[in-house]
């Protein structure tokens, strides 16, 4: 698919980090009679146009929250229709987003996933480590919760054993044990649907992030979208605490 231009020009400079909630799709679906399957396909179009999006704007790193820990608890046809699309998706889009200088990584409790879910993932990170244009990080049976006591729980087992000393903890090195070491905090979080929550995810790594929530629907995300709400988020002005000028 070739990436389409956007009608308006890009914001500039743009952010180094987005994030995205894609939520949506089950109301896209429902609004047209459709199965909630559809609603995710029709989603899975809208992370190309978003990863096209961010590569054209000049985006370093795209984490989208593509499967939440919480989502284990929809009913099983639905998780299976969502893997399915996940392996398709593993075995199709990978030579595109390599073609066009995309690194993938996945973050997440992927232990959880299939057997050979693991191996496509693996796979497709290996395949694409070399590439720098865009970063792009999907959350797969992610929670920010979760990530945050896992962490907590690695440190104290490498306290204990007298691997680290529990002074020396601080919150950089806490950062740097998150499954998303070396990559820095998100400037931005996109969510889509109108809906104004964080859904616990990158709990830790929003910190000091603005917040842009969108009435449109995941499955109907557009480029202007993603251009309008890096717009919005440059408009904003970012204390970190301090007092404005």
């Amino acid at each position: 698919m070739k990436p389409q231009p956007l009608q308006q020009e890009p914001p500039s400079p743009p952010p180094t980090h987005v994030a995205i909630i894609m939520d949506g799709n089950g109301r896209w679906a429902r609004a047209r009679s459709l199965p909630r399957t559809a609603g995710h396909k029709r989603g899975a179009e809208s992370v190309k146009t978003a990863v096209e999006s961010a590569v054209q704007l000049g985006v370093q790193y795209l984490t989208l929250f593509g499967f939440s820990s919480e989502n284990w608890k929809r009913p099983s046809s639905e998780i299976a229709d969502l893997m399915g699309l996940l392996r398709y998706c593993l075995k199709t889009e990978i030579d595109y987003l390599h073609k066009h200088g995309v690194r993938l990584r996945v973050i997440g409790e992927i232990s959880r996933l299939d057997d050979d879910i693991g191996r496509l993932i693996r796979h497709a990170e290996d395949q694409t480590r070399g590439n720098s244009r865009l970063v792009l990080i999907i959350a797969l049976s992610y929670g920010g919760r979760a990530e945050i006591v896992e962490t907590a729980r690695r440190l104290a087992t490498d306290a204990a054993a007298g691997r680290i000393d529990p002074a020396s903890i601080d919150e950089a090195m806490f950062a740097d044990s998150l499954y998303t070491a070396g990559i820095p905090d998100p400037d931005v979080l996109i969510r889509t649907s109108g809906e104004k929550r964080i859904s616990n995810f990158l709990l830790w790594q929003l910190a000091y992030a603005e917040f842009v929530f969108i009435d449109v629907l995941w499955p109907d995300f557009t480029h202007e979208d993603f251009a309008d709400a890096l717009r919005e988020f440059l408009g904003r002005e970012r204390r970190y605490g301090a007092t404005g000028a």
